[in-house]
């Protein structure tokens, strides 16, 4: 069948393993070609630091594919999958895990279904807030899924707030041990969010498990910043874990201003009768406006 001899980016199959990307099927059923698969990136743990961000725009995740990021988050929701669908199609070849809300799910079969929500509209994974009964319910089903550790923002209550986690020997031992809930739940990663750098390199060393630092250093398998951060498209203060690579809130500010600025020139214009010039109008032909005069009085 011609839908056997292409991906999702419409990649003939030799053309696929030229430039090192492998053939897959979705668990929706799609064919599709993706830098990596889940045994890929099992196989580089330890063994060299893989890239990720979360883009919010079609345009954000196209940028990241052409850049030649590894691996990429976005954020989906169940009921409204739209955009989540858009940036899957925008960035085609790259593996790609749907963030999905953590109160959507409040049963184990209702996380199942989430999750296969997800796959068929092309995720190659699930990143989730949920419990190892979740966790295990849905990799069971056979989603691979990231768990969330640390610093997770919904939960933050239980741990003091938004703030550093494990900065003591119990919040170590505690990060640790949800770690290894996941794994032995049936995770495949786990991102981990704001804990001390040197904990994160000794909790890599010690876990299966893929391990995505967002404000935890540089002792992961993954490197994970948000598209918004690594733009620069939000004003400061930015968070402490975070790098500007370019300043598109500026830039932003200063469209705003152009467009602001052509708005009122347009107004000054029309009042001013500079808008619209003989260069911006129609001309009648000789002698129309007369022949259309006469016709109307004729009918008047």
């Amino acid at each position: 069948m011609a839908t056997h001899a292409t991906g999702d980016g419409g990649i003939p199959p030799r053309d696929a393993a030229q430039r090192g990307l492998k053939r897959v099927m979705t668990l929706g059923g799609a064919y599709g070609t993706r830098n990596y698969t889940v045994k890929d990136l099992r196989d580089c743990k330890g063994k060299r630091v893989l890239t990720e961000t979360l883009p919010f725009s079609v345009e954000e995740a196209a940028a990241a594919e052409a850049a030649g990021i590894d691996t990429m988050k976005v954020r989906f929701d169940p009921k409204r999958p739209e955009l989540a669908a858009a940036i899957r199609k925008a960035a085609p070849n790259t593996f790609m895990s749907f963030s999905v809300p953590l109160v959507a799910a409040a049963t184990e079969a209702e996380a199942v279904r989430i999750g296969y929500q997800a796959m068929e509209l092309g995720a190659d994974g699930i990143m989730c807030q949920w419990s190892p009964r979740f966790v295990a319910a849905a990799a069971e089903a056979g989603i691979p899924i990231e768990g969330h550790a640390g610093l997770v923002p919904r939960k933050s209550t239980w741990t003091g707030g938004l703030r550093a986690v494990g900065k003591t020997i119990d919040e170590a031992l505690w990060v640790f041990e949800e770690i290894k809930k996941l794994e032995a739940a049936g995770a495949w990663a786990v991102e981990v969010e704001v804990i001390p750098a040197e904990l994160l390199a000794e909790i890599s060393r010690r876990t299966t498990l893929l391990t995505s630092s967002i404000g935890a250093g540089g002792g992961g398998d993954i490197q994970f910043l948000f598209a918004d951060d690594i733009l620069g498209n939000t004003g400061p203060p930015y968070p402490r874990h975070t790098k500007q690579y370019r300043d598109m809130y500026r830039m932003k500010q200063e469209m705003q201003a152009e467009r602001i600025a052509g708005f009122r020139e347009f107004i000054a214009d029309v009042r001013s009768g500079a808008f619209p010039a003989p260069e911006h109008v129609v001309k009648a032909p000789a002698g129309l406006i007369d022949a259309f005069l006469a016709k109307v009085e004729e009918k008047g």
